[in-house]
């Protein structure tokens, strides 16, 4: 199992809900936290958070929609000068329900596709080649179990995408030590999921974060969160290494 201690993270959408949950989760292991949010205003709390848990902690903003301010964002934690070797690219937005779904905008495949695709996979390709010259990285993408839902399209096709860029990415780092998977928190009752989701956000916890524990060299998996609910983060690795071995 990866001992997380003195390496730094970074959580995208480490706010509130999963992302603030996970970042704590590492940090609580000795992980140095590069929280991210759309305004950096809206970290304070987490800031302080993760701070009063001993660890070294910064704080980045990017709205996810835009790619200048991603690229910003980049080389703004380039410019920390810390090596980044674990990636929760978390951050996701759901843009509506369309109970009309023949009536869906055009723009819901547009945002979505922005949030949910192609702004974690801008953050991959930034780090990705770095933790390849390092000889170690994880990267933990957050996919969707959303299924035969078409009220959702927008948001299920860009999680869909994101599913298969990371899987095509995966079979060319498989047997390293860079990994890349994917995880799937199940429905929780965060901003996102709603206030009548089935599951509390702590029961997302350890599985949302067990990608960047994992140390037997494979990629292109999904860990489903709610597998590995009420373990410990050794239980859920010796399970995953079971179920994925």
């Amino acid at each position: 199992m990866v001992d997380v201690k003195g390496r730094w993270a970074l959580v995208t959408g480490s706010s509130r809900g999963l992302g603030r949950l996970a970042a704590r989760f590492l940090a609580e292991r000795g992980c140095n936290i590069i929280l991210h949010g759309r305004k950096l205003s809206n970290l304070d709390d987490a800031v302080k958070e993760i701070r009063d848990l001993g660890v070294k902690v910064l704080a980045v903003e990017a709205e996810l929609t835009d790619m200048d301010e991603i690229s910003k964002m980049l080389k703004t934690i380039d410019s920390y000068g810390v090596d980044v070797d674990i990636v929760l690219n978390n951050a996701g937005y759901q843009i509506a329900y369309r109970t009309d779904y023949y009536e869906t905008p055009a723009d819901d495949y547009t945002v979505s596709f922005l949030v949910n695709t192609t702004a974690p996979m801008m953050i991959c390709y930034h780090f990705l080649p770095k933790m390849e010259a390092r000889g170690f990285g994880r990267i933990v993408n957050t996919t969707s179990g959303i299924a035969l839902e078409p009220e959702q399209a927008g948001y299920s096709a860009a999680k869909a995408a994101l599913d298969k860029v990371t899987t095509d990415i995966a079979s060319r780092l498989e047997g390293s030590d860079v990994m890349i998977n994917l995880t799937d928190p199940g429905w929780c009752r965060t901003d996102l999921g709603g206030p009548n989701a089935p599951n509390s956000p702590d029961s997302a916890i350890p599985g949302v974060v067990l990608g960047a524990f994992m140390d037997d060299k494979h990629s292109g998996r999904i860990f489903r969160a709610q597998e590995y609910k009420g373990m410990t983060i050794e239980e859920a690795v010796s399970t995953a290494e079971v179920n994925y071995g």
